[in-house]
């Protein structure tokens, strides 16, 4: 008897509990051992993602119900993880899709349910967080009702069965004010709305590989779905790639998924998602076929990039004092290694030697990159994030435009509509409640840059800003800058408070007393639109007359420190930041002032 296999992904905006549902799945299926210490969305294990608090890599582990082998595959939910998201989901029977009880559907709920009704999957749908005070699960869910009307849903997919819950504590049910303890209803909904996967054992072998891995021991896995035969471990299989070719290779191991862990197997059957060792130029997209008959499969699609950066050798005079990897071979290196497992990422070098221009779906997905390479003791050099534009058959440039959600007390959302609007944003919607307005503006992915730091402010850390890719339209026109100038040290050396508490009368400080500085580090914000070169490292002179009191320590106010994202959002078109291990600098384009000078006219 072939084993019932069925494959489920879950997908949702960023924080609705997709990690913390898959928990609540492990937990309740007996993955665990009862003395085991677990920790919470244990399927985040990156650092960074414990950090953040967000997935960012989609992965999979299994569960048993029943007689049913259940493979869950949590997914990232921010927009930038996308392509992420759009590989996971061709290897797929159903999707379990969260929605929060009183958000409701969020922009990148929308683009994640458009994926999967365009693949024909049937969704589920789990009203989640169903305890707090502002619930709103009946308005939430005929909202979703409208939501898979608004992207054609057709008539199957519209009757999806609908359950509310609270996945932190590891509750599913099937009416609003039923009794339940546990997720059972959601495994029983998952086996009675979706049929295990056919049996294709006996066809020709058919795997597409839509993650890459890496073992230090084995090398390079490919992970996917089997859709038709079975694989085993030493077979011969011949692997279609993306330029049209075909070559032999052979497989030496075969791992699935139980629980959490990858265990071997001699042979693993068709609907199982697999990992295959042995194949070492393996890549995503790619079909691996029976020997003899190959077939492939249609390639990933993957949506373009909507950004990019220039990823240069840091050549500041701090330059190789603190990482191991300094050179362009080095990041050549490491961005071609990247490529492999991150297909929304494009790297092209620029004309200079020293850098390579590197595209992606937003700030977030490039800065993601970089902090692991500042990990992995890079030192880079990095220039403002720019636009993507498209040029339609006419030749008129087109730029894109994202969907602004955004949710602020009454009392800042003045605030907030006059800088988007200054951003050549346009509002197409607007609503109250409980003191909260909420505000739908389209804004132009320029308009963006370097807007989420002045919005904390504006809002005073109360509101939250959601955005996500909506579709291109024509070029806006201009859109202001940073209107503040940079502070700018003039000298190499380190920064004295004396110097510290003298500039800070006209600028906002971003160094604390004792930083090493060199010429043309950023030290600051100058309060004018003007850059403004001071001398951070004075010391104040000593002469032998004392009068009571002046002598005093020097009382400066907090320096701000700048995580990368804001680093990036902040720096304008002649300013690079410079990303180190232990540290991140801003710095002119142009160290001496006289270059400054002569570049500016």
């Amino acid at each position: 008897m072939k084993e019932k296999i069925i494959n489920i992904a879950v997908i949702a905006h960023v924080d609705a509990g997709k990690s913390t549902l898959v928990d609540a799945f492990l937990s309740q299926s007996g993955v665990f051992r009862e003395n085991e210490e677990v920790v919470d969305c244990v399927m985040d294990s990156n650092d960074i993602e414990r950090e953040r608090g967000i997935t960012i890599y989609s992965k999979n582990c299994s569960v048993m119900h029943n007689d049913v082998k259940i493979n869950i595959v949590d997914t990232p939910g921010h927009a930038d993880f996308s392509s992420e998201v759009e590989r996971i989901i061709k290897t797929v029977d159903t999707v379990i899709l969260l929605v929060d009880s009183s958000e409701g559907p969020m922009p990148q709920t929308r683009f994640v349910l458009q994926k999967s009704l365009e693949m024909g999957l049937n969704p589920i749908l789990l009203i989640n967080k169903i305890d707090k005070k502002d619930q709103r699960a009946i308005e939430v869910v005929d909202m979703v009702y409208e939501l898979f009307m608004e992207l054609d849903a057709n008539d199957k997919q519209l009757d999806f069965p609908i359950l509310y819950g609270v996945a932190k504590h590891g509750i599913a049910k099937t009416e609003l004010d039923a009794e339940s303890d546990d997720i059972t209803p959601l495994f029983d909904a998952i086996i009675n709305h979706v049929a295990p996967y056919p049996d294709y054992n006996d066809e020709l072998l058919q795997m597409q590989v839509s993650t890459l891995a890496y073992d230090d021991y084995i090398g390079r896995l490919g992970i996917g779905r089997i859709y038709k035969g079975k694989v085993r471990t030493g077979q011969v299989v011949s692997v279609c790639k993306a330029d049209g070719s075909v070559v032999q290779r052979k497989i030496n191991q075969v791992f699935v998924y139980k629980g959490l862990k990858r265990t071997a197997v001699e042979e693993a059957e068709c609907g199982d998602i697999v990992v295959l060792a042995g194949i070492s130029d393996i890549s995503i997209g790619e079909t691996i076929c029976a020997d003899k008959n190959p077939l492939p499969l249609e390639m990933i699609h993957i949506e373009e990039p909507t950004m990019s950066m220039n990823f240069m050798v840091n050549k500041s005079p701090f330059a190789g004092k603190a990482g191991k990897y300094v050179t362009s071979r080095h990041l050549k290196e490491r961005l071609e290694k990247e490529l492999e497992v991150n297909v929304g990422l494009v790297v092209e070098p620029l004309e200079t030697t020293d850098g390579f221009k590197v595209s992606g779906r937003g700030e977030l997905h490039l800065s993601i990159l970089l902090e692991n390479m500042r990990r992995e003791s890079f030192e880079i050099a990095v220039s403002k994030p720019e636009v993507i534009m498209h040029r339609d058959e006419k030749g008129k440039l087109l730029e894109p435009i994202e969907k602004v959600v955004v949710s602020v007390p009454d009392e800042y959302s003045g605030a907030v509509i006059s800088k988007l609007n200054i951003r050549k944003g346009i509002m197409v919607g607007m609503s109250g409640k409980d003191g909260y307005s909420k505000l739908e503006y389209l804004v132009p992915t320029r308009g963006l840059l370097g807007y989420r730091t002045e919005f904390i402010n504006d809002t005073r850390g109360e509101g939250t800003f959601v955005r996500r890719f909506e579709c291109f339209e024509p070029h806006k026109g201009e859109i202001p800058q940073r209107i503040n100038g940079a502070v700018i040290a003039q000298e190499e050396g380190v920064a004295t408070p004396y110097a510290l508490d003298n500039i800070s009368e006209r600028a906002q400080l971003f160094i604390e007393p004792g930083t090493k500085v060199y010429e043309g580090m950023i030290v600051g914000m100058n309060s004018r639109n003007e850059d403004m070169v001071v001398n951070a490292c004075k010391a104040k002179k000593t002469t032998n007359m004392r009068a009571a009191g002046s002598d005093d320590s020097v009382k400066l106010s907090p320096a701000k420190i700048f995580t990368l994202e804001e680093a990036l959002e902040f720096i304008n078109d002649d300013e690079f930041v410079e990303v180190v291990p232990g540290d991140i600098r801003l710095r002119k384009k142009y160290l001496k002032e006289l270059e400054r000078r002569r570049n500016g006219k």
